[in-house]
């Protein structure tokens, strides 16, 4: 049985919200619903190894380190590289499967990326990021204290 979207789009969002026990359970539903084959094998993989990337966030050899999920440009081009491995015929079908997962994850922090500049642009209260040179002392305060 083909696992909805829904299911892949939520795991995602609990994983780049940092909300990892709820994206195990979520996984682990995941899990259940896919059939055995090396194209979900593949995909599974890479769903797990994103949910430990993400969690450990400290690997330097990791893809993840490399994302920036506020960058929507560097985004499109790893998904559209990611794309290019799905589709190489010589890529096995595992591999696809793997690839197709960093696909769909880019794909949604692309998605959400939009939305967060959505917010932005309606509500003028929230400061938008300067697109070049130094960033003023309002934004530098309200970055340093949204990650606490």
């Amino acid at each position: 049985m083909p696992v909805p979207f829904a299911m892949i789009t939520r795991f995602f969002q609990l994983v780049e919200n940092r909300r990892f026990a709820e994206a195990e359970r979520e996984l682990e539903r995941i899990k259940q619903k896919m059939e055995n084959n090396e194209w979900n094998k593949g995909y599974l993989r890479a769903l797990n190894g994103i949910l430990l990337s993400v969690k450990m966030n400290d690997d330097q050899y990791s893809i993840l380190s490399k994302i920036n999920s506020k960058d929507g440009k560097t985004l499109k081009e790893y998904r559209k590289e990611f794309l290019k491995q799905v589709n190489n015929r010589l890529r096995e079908e595992y591999d696809k499967g793997f690839f197709s997962a960093w696909a769909d994850y880019t794909r949604i922090l692309i998605k959400m990326y939009r939305q967060e500049i959505g917010k932005r642009s309606n509500n003028p209260s929230i400061e938008q990021e300067p697109k070049r040179g130094q960033i003023s002392i309002e934004h530098f305060v309200s970055m340093t204290s949204s990650k606490q």
